[in-house]
């Protein structure tokens, strides 16, 4: 079931909610992305790469900047000195604030800053909306982008996945991830 729109009385754009293998007069997200020539099909099928890999790339900044958080962190909590309380006003100030810390460390757990905490909602937030176009291109349902998303998953995992395998906590960090659709 295919529809023509037309676009300021040129080509009509080849639309379907059906598998197809539209190339040429294909439209993706807005009339202004018009595939006119083959050139500009395979320069969307290059973006749809692209994009792709980009999110893999977010992905691993996200991860990245989470792990430098919890060396940040971590590092902080150790830094703090061990005031055993004796007794005495400023002693137990800092008896107050070392055990606020070895309650982290016991838990394994810290707050991020609000600047911390900023980042990361903006990361999620970029992560979600690219997810989101990807989504967005594969419901047109044209073969050869969805191709073009699928090999951009896998060469962005490829990329910016290779990391090292955690042999210690018995299993991989793909492991510990959900299955991934939209951010």
């Amino acid at each position: 079931m295919s529809s023509g729109m037309s676009m300021d009385g040129g080509n009509p754009c080849k639309i379907s909610m059906l598998w197809n293998w539209y190339t040429v007069d294909s439209c993706f997200l807005a009339s202004s992305w018009h595939n006119t020539t083959t050139g500009m099909f395979a320069g969307s099928c290059i973006g749809a790469v692209l994009l792709t890999m980009l999110l893999e790339l977010l992905r691993r900044t996200v991860k990245e900047y989470d792990r430098y958080l919890t060396r940040k962190h971590t590092s902080a909590i150790r830094l703090v000195p061990v005031v055993h309380h004796a007794g005495g006003d400023d002693k137990t100030s800092s008896a107050s604030v070392t055990s606020t810390h070895q309650g982290q460390v016991r838990s394994g757990r810290s707050r991020p800053s609000v600047l911390e905490q900023a980042v990361r909602a903006l990361l999620h937030m970029v992560q979600f909306a690219v997810a989101y176009f990807i989504m967005l291109l594969a419901m047109y349902y044209n073969g050869y982008i969805i191709i073009c998303i699928f090999l951009g998953a896998y060469m962005g995992s490829f990329i910016f996945h290779w990391e090292h395998l955690d042999l210690g906590h018995g299993g991989t960090n793909a492991s510990q991830e959900p299955t991934v659709c939209c951010g």
